[in-house]
């Protein structure tokens, strides 16, 4: 049965990027970008080189700066107090068997205090005995470390923590400086995010990379421990923003059948840049050099401003139509395609309209736009929960790899190089299975590796680490599938700030493995509510977004294998001249019936103003999905002089 919408129809009314005609007298277009790629090319030429490019090589500063924090705050394993009076001696162990007690709280017998040292003077002792005469007495008093430490400088012999000497009662500075670092992230992925879809994703970009290096530069020239944190809130703030911005980009450059493989590369440049940042850490331990090696390499990626062109989609969606038009035929020339005449002599029209017009007003949106409505709000709330999990146990684990086994390089190396095989049989996967499922079993099922480190024997340091490596697979392959699925539950106009609001132990090294292991599993479960995105189109505008998913049902929850998907009644209108010619569909001959009876009830000078239905070509059915088509059946105005529209569907 026909559906029929009545509502006033003025400048606000036009959703990007369906371009709709406002004009009175003048023929309604429609335009979508979906179906246009696959004519200029889905993952053509000019794609590839923005994406290889460009967009998967922006990835790797979000990993280098994120991670290099853990090797600038290392901790030496010995440490003791300094003591300004004995540092002639030539040997540490002579002075830390002179000065330092024995730390009776360890469980090594025979280790020093870390935190103590006798209460005497050794100016006076040293002036009346000779030193190779002194033994130290358990008697002497104890004091707190009053002049710095000495730290065994073999292993580690820079950081932070040597610098700032923040041990004993300051041990928790680093930490601090870890939350310092996350304390950024929520605040920039949403300032960023609403840049992101308020001034577009190109300005978005260079201004998340310039607050980026000119945080990483202000932490190179830190010379006390506060300075430092607050160079790292203002690295934080682009983390990740850095990484979802190229993300964005190349999602939207490329038609739908290339969405899965574009995530799959944008995850492997960024992984293959934590890789990178292993080697880069084992050979420099120097942490001023090592903040100035990965982060002054990255002003080069302002050449970028040159080449990097806005989204087309971004555009088409903010009324752009002339910048969206210069890019898309440039796309098209470069993949070797004919951009097509009708759409350009569309596209051309609505633009000359548009500037005889005055300036349209952006509608902006935001966090509120989430949640305005109940379906919106839901998948909001069920995506955020789960990127909630996925990224603090990832972001957990990855911080968590340099505890592990007897090499801190070689565990966060390895760390690392398990997510390359999980990205491909994700990739896999996410085609044959869709997104829903196999992001929630990567969770549960790397949550519980994560739990079974309970069960291992504490001094099997290999086979917790084995199972950490195979819990770090498991979610870095959830990490690699919520972008892309939020992205495509997210429509245009708030994908940006959807994805940016929806991402954000040392004895017991088991307990924070079952902590996000729990955490993990319960992400995974709730997972399974989100509706699937597997063979459909990416929703534009908020109502779409709204209606897609909201028929969902306990039985499709069920269902582990997505099957195409006829698009619902508020995908957007397609009006192709290049569909292939089918037979006309029973939607045509009913809209034709239903236009007749409506032109007999209007007025004739009505009927005159626009060209009869019947006269014009029959719109066609595309060959990989049912066509929505639209009829303007009642031009009456209001009072006003506002245009009342019908649409038949």
């Amino acid at each position: 049965m026909p559906l029929e919408n009545k509502n006033e129809f003025n400048e606000r009314s036009i959703l990007q990027p369906v371009i709709t005609n406002t004009n009175e007298g003048d023929e309604d277009e429609s335009f979508d970008l979906d179906d246009l790629l696959p004519i200029i090319g889905e993952f053509g030429k000019y794609q590839k080189l923005l994406v290889f490019g460009i967009c998967l090589p922006a990835c790797i500063p979000c990993g280098f700066c994120a991670f290099n924090q853990l090797f600038m705050a290392d901790t030496p394993e010995e440490y003791w107090c300094k003591i300004p009076e004995l540092l002639n001696i030539t040997t540490k162990e002579q002075r830390k068997f002179l000065a330092i007690p024995n730390d009776l709280e360890s469980s090594d017998n025979g280790a020093f205090s870390k935190c103590q040292r006798y209460a005497v003077n050794w100016t006076e002792i040293l002036e009346d005995t000779d030193i190779n005469y002194i033994e130290p007495n358990d008697s002497w008093p104890l004091e707190a470390c009053k002049n710095g430490w000495e730290y065994n400088t073999s292993e580690i012999w820079s950081s932070i923590v040597i610098d700032f000497d923040l041990v004993c009662e300051r041990d928790i500075y680093p930490t601090i400086g870890l939350a310092a670092l996350n304390v950024g992230g929520p605040i920039g992925v949403y300032l960023f995010g609403l840049l992101n879809d308020r001034a577009g994703r190109r300005t978005s970009y260079f201004s998340c990379l310039t607050t980026l290096l000119a945080g990483s530069l202000m932490t190179s020239l830190s010379t006390d421990f506060w300075t430092w944190a607050g160079s790292r809130v203002i690295v934080g703030l682009t983390i990740p923003a850095v990484y979802q911005i190229p993300f964005i980009i190349s999602l939207e450059l490329v038609g739908e059948n290339y969405r899965s493989f574009v995530t799959v590369m944008t995850c492997t440049f960024y992984t293959s840049g934590i890789m990178l940042l292993a080697c880069v850490t084992y050979l420099e331990r120097d942490w001023v050099k090592l903040s100035y090696y990965t982060s002054v390499p990255f002003y080069a990626y302002f050449l970028y401003l040159f080449v990097m062109p806005e989204s087309p989609r971004w555009l088409l969606m903010r009324g752009r139509l002339e910048e969206a038009l210069k890019v898309l035929q440039t796309m098209a020339r470069v993949n070797g395609h004919e951009f097509p005449a009708d759409i350009k002599s569309r596209l051309e029209a609505q633009i000359s309209r548009d500037k005889l017009k005055e300036k349209k007003k952006q509608i902006n949106v935001g966090l509120p736009d989430l949640c305005r409505t109940p379906n919106m709000r839901l998948k909001t709330i069920l995506i955020t929960l789960s990127w909630f999990a996925n990224e603090t146990v990832y972001l957990g684990l990855s911080y968590y790899g340099p505890s592990l086994g007897s090499n801190q390089y070689l565990s966060f190396f390895l760390s690392a190089v398990v997510e390359i095989p999980s990205y491909l049989v994700c990739w896999f996967l996410m085609d044959c299975w869709g997104r829903r499922w196999p992001l929630s079993l990567s969770m549960i099922l790397g949550g519980l590796a994560c739990v079974i480190t309970v069960m291992v024997p504490d001094a099997a340091v290999d086979e917790t680490l084995y199972l950490y490596l195979l819990s770090k697979a498991l979610l870095s392959a959830s990490f690699l599938i919520i972008y892309p699925f939020a992205g495509e539950l997210y429509p245009t106009q708030v994908r940006g700030i959807g994805i940016g609001v929806s991402s954000y132990g040392k004895e017991n090294l088991k307990l924070p493995l079952v902590i996000m292991g729990f955490v993990s599993v319960l992400g995974g479960f709730t997972s399974l509510r989100l509706p699937e995105t597997l063979h459909h189109r990416l929703p534009q505008t908020i109502d779409e977004g709204e209606e897609f998913g909201k028929d969902w049902s306990f039985n499709e929850c069920c269902s582990c294998k997505a099957e195409p998907q006829v698009p619902s009644q508020t995908a957007s209108y397609e009006n192709l001249d290049v569909l292939e010619d089918n037979a006309t569909s029973d939607v045509e001959l009913e809209m034709k019936a239903s236009s007749s009876i409506s032109r007999r009830n209007r007025p004739k000078s009505v009927i005159d103003e626009r060209t009869p239905l019947d006269n014009r070509r029959p719109q066609r059915l595309s060959k990989k999905r049912l066509v929505r088509q639209m009829s303007v059946m009642d031009t009456q105005k209001t009072e006003d002089g506002i245009m009342q529209l019908t649409h038949w569907i």
